[in-house]
């Protein structure tokens, strides 16, 4: 299980321009089953992903592909968390 911190760089005030990309972006993560939770950082810092079910890796590329990532609108960094215990509704996270 990873987080995903989208942190405002620079170029922050282009986000506008690129938010419907990365909105497509967003929605695509949820479709695969890869994405669990996003939202806002506040106060309005950015964003943040919870994903599942991919390597490393492969998240680091469907990072990549985000376009508030690729313009520089935003910074990623990507946290891995082992769970060991979870309450029963997300126990899933655990196989």
């Amino acid at each position: 299980m990873f987080i995903v911190f989208l942190r405002f760089a620079d170029n922050k005030a282009q986000a506008g321009a690129f938010m419907d990309g990365h909105n497509v972006w967003i929605k695509r993560g949820f479709d695969d089953g890869v994405f669990l939770v996003s939202g806002s950082l506040q106060p309005k810092l950015g964003g943040a992903v919870i994903a599942h079910g991919v390597t490393r890796a492969e998240l680091q590329d469907r990072v990549d592909a985000d376009p508030f990532v690729a313009e520089g609108v935003v910074t990623a960094e990507i946290l891995e968390i082992s769970p060991a215990k979870t309450d029963e509704r997300l126990s899933f996270l655990l196989a």
